[in-house]
This record gives C-alpha cells, sequence and structure tokens, in this order.
C-alpha cells in the first residue's frame, strides 16, 4: 500500500465516526445472531441492516472526507505525483478503512454465529458494497465543488438504490405483465448493486419467497449457482466503474 493510502487508512480508522460504525455493527451483529436461534432468520434481519446501514454510512463519510480533504489533495497534486495515484490511493485508503471497520464489525460476528456458506456470502456483500459507495461517493464529491449539492447527490443515489429503484421495477413489472419480459427483467435486477447484493445473499439462502420480483426472475432465468456469479461479476462491474468515471472527471478538473 502506497504512502497516501496508508496515511488516509490509519487518520480515518482513528475518525470517531468510524469507531462508532464499528461499535454499532458490532452490536448490531451480535445481538442478532448471538440472540436468535434461528441462523437464517438472523441472517436476514442482519442482511437488512447491512443493507441499509453499510451503502448509507460508505457514501455520505466518504464524500465529506473529500471535500474536507480538498486541501490536502491540493498538496498532493502540487508535488511530482501523478493524478491518477493522487486519486486511486484516496480510494484505497477510504474504501480499507471502511471495509476493515464492516469486517470488524460485522465479519466477527459472522463468523462465530452463522454458517459458513451464508455468512461468507453476506461479507462478501457488505465488502462490495462499501467498496461500490465509496467509489460513488468519490464520483459524486468530484461532480461538484458546492460541499451541499456533493452531498445531496450522495443521498439521492443511496435512496434511488436502496428504496426508489425496487418501486419503478414493480411499476414496470405490473405495466408489462402481460409481455415476456422476464429477460429484460433480470438485466435490470443487475443494474441496482443494493437489490443484487440482497439476491446474491438470498440465493444461497435458497429462499424463493423472500428474493423478491427480480430476485425471483434472476433465480429463474440464471438459476440459483449461475445467478451467483453472474451477481458478483456485476458487482465488481459496479465497485470500478463509479470509479473510473469519478478519475477522469479527476483528470479533468481544474483545481
Amino acid at each position: 500500500m502506497n504512502k497516501i493510502a496508508r496515511f488516509i487508512l490509519f487518520d480515518i480508522l482513528k475518525n470517531k465516526i468510524v469507531i462508532f460504525y464499528t461499535i454499532l455493527l458490532f452490536i448490531i451483529s451480535w445481538s442478532v445472531l448471538g440472540l436468535e436461534n434461528n441462523y437464517t432468520k438472523a441472517t436476514l434481519s442482519l442482511l437488512n441492516v447491512v443493507l441499509l446501514v453499510v451503502p448509507l454510512v460508505s457514501i455520505i463519510f466518504s464524500t465529506i472526507y473529500v471535500y474536507n480533504s480538498s486541501q490536502f489533495i491540493e498538496l498532493l497534486l502540487s508535488q511530482p505525483v501523478a493524478r491518477v495515484k493522487v486519486w486511486f490511493n484516496i480510494f484505497l485508503g477510504l474504501s480499507t478503512a471502511l471495509v476493515f471497520a464492516f469486517l470488524l464489525g460485522c465479519g466477527v460476528p459472522i463468523l462465530l454465529y452463522s454458517s459458513i456458506e451464508t455468512g461468507f456470502s453476506l461479507i462478501i456483500s457488505g465488502v462490495l458494497l462499501s467498496i461500490i459507495f465509496t467509489a460513488f461517493a468519490m464520483l459524486s464529491a468530484i461532480s461538484s465543488r458546492d460541499r451541499a449539492k456533493g452531498i445531496g447527490i450522495s443521498i439521492f443515489i443511496w435512496l434511488f438504490f436502496s428504496i426508489i429503484y425496487d418501486g419503478v421495477l414493480l411499476m414496470l413489472m405490473f405495466q408489462f405483465a402481460d409481455y415476456p419480459i422476464e429477460g429484460i427483467m433480470a438485466t435490470l435486477a443487475g443494474l441496482n448493486p443494493v437489490g443484487l447484493a440482497r439476491i446474491f445473499v438470498l440465493l444461497q439462502l435458497n429462499i424463493s419467497a423472500m428474493l423478491g420480483y427480480a430476485g425471483a426472475i434472476f433465480q429463474q432465468v440464471f438459476g440459483s449457482g449461475g445467478g451467483m456469479g453472474i451477481s458478483m461479476l456485476v458487482l465488481l462491474i459496479w465497485a470500478t466503474v463509479p470509479f473510473v468515471l469519478s478519475l477522469i472527471k479527476f483528470n479533468k478538473k481544474d483545481l
């Protein structure tokens, strides 16, 4: 790890918000998994928490951190350091810190109380969501100089993928219910990283009733094994594309 990324990592790990976030995740995970005898029900409860809290904290905290680090970024750019290296190391430091906080807060209780297969899929989903929404945060921050506007964009991204998208998908399903749209709906399901993370875990649990419409279509089209592989691949793409777009904007932007 580069010195820049290492400095950012240790700086974030000392941040009170990140420490509180880690402790909160640990308390919630331990309470849900340790006090519930049915591990499937406990995993589903923890999954709902992870799908809401992890993306929200990752995108809001990362957006604010990038804005607060504007002078530090300008100082780095005044040195003989490539812009690509600076931006990548900021992303690496931010995402690594948030992933570490998630692993410490949720990973330890999951490994202690949940089954290996289901617990591992839940950990992978949380890690990828942390990285994906950190990338979205950097894209939001570099898209606007106005801090309030950038944070507003980040909140809207979280709201869209966590709440609005499934409603739009359900509306489309009712509007075109008479047509063979299974393939299209499976494709649209892959355009939501939060929904895709949920499907990834639920496919491992093999609970068809809990998959929702998009998840049921996804399982019908690809099957459990293929659906998990494809969802994992698409999540990795989601972790890459927003960061690449933010990097392009950062290289062109006059700071």
